[in-house]
């Protein structure tokens, strides 16, 4: 069986003051850094054949300290990008619900019906990680490897990989340098481990 283990990216200050990231290229703060390092020492233990990795900054520093203690280098793999949340990057989230309510209810109450003016859709970040998520699954048969993603990617593709059709995106919550596992088998995934979080310190609490 093929495992996927799949991480979020440490800490960063925009996950603590209330701003949508997207694909603002910020990078992990101090907190972030040590999770990240947190998440590494955790799976150092776990042969892994290959670390893929979002482009983005704080999620390659975070895959760095995964790949590093098995003489790896993380693979950038644009399928894991964060979502691109057009006008709304780097706008607070107070800012969006005041001058944009009825999208922000969509973002609340019905995620995947929503279409951020210049933005992608759940669709679309659901359809392009899973479709490169599968494919990686089969390259490396009887392997285990990791992905470092964000947030909002780890969700989509979880209920992807479990055959969830909508409606599930503010059901999963995931920590900040949380890890979860995926076994691949015969065409399916199945759920091994969720957001194991045993190896921080804190946790950064964010639910919208």
């Amino acid at each position: 069986m093929t495992e996927i283990i799949l991480v979020r990216h440490g800490e960063t200050e925009l996950n603590t003051s209330g701003v949508f990231r997207g694909r603002a290229d910020v990078a992990l703060n101090e907190r972030g850094r040590s999770q990240a390092d947190a998440v590494g020492s955790a799976l150092s233990t776990v042969p892994l054949a290959a670390v893929y990795s979002s482009p983005m900054v704080r999620a390659l520093d975070t895959a760095r300290a995964v790949a590093a203690p098995h003489g790896l280098k993380p693979i950038v793999d644009q399928a894991f990008n964060n979502i691109d949340l057009g006008e709304w990057q780097g706008a607070s989230k107070e800012l969006v619900e005041r001058e944009q309510p009825e999208l922000w209810r969509l973002w609340r109450d019905d995620p995947d019906a929503l279409r951020i003016p210049g933005g992608e859709t759940l669709t679309n970040v659901r359809e392009r990680s899973y479709a490169r998520t599968v494919e990686l699954a089969r390259a490396h048969p009887d392997a285990r490897i990791a992905i470092v993603s964000h947030r909002s990617v780890a969700k989509l593709l979880t209920g992807a990989l479990l055959g969830m059709e909508s409606g599930y995106f503010w059901r999963f919550y995931l920590d900040n340098a949380g890890y979860s596992v995926f076994g691949f088998n015969e065409g399916s995934f199945v759920l091994l481990r969720w957001n194991e979080a045993c190896h921080l310190d804190e946790r950064t609490v964010e639910y919208l």
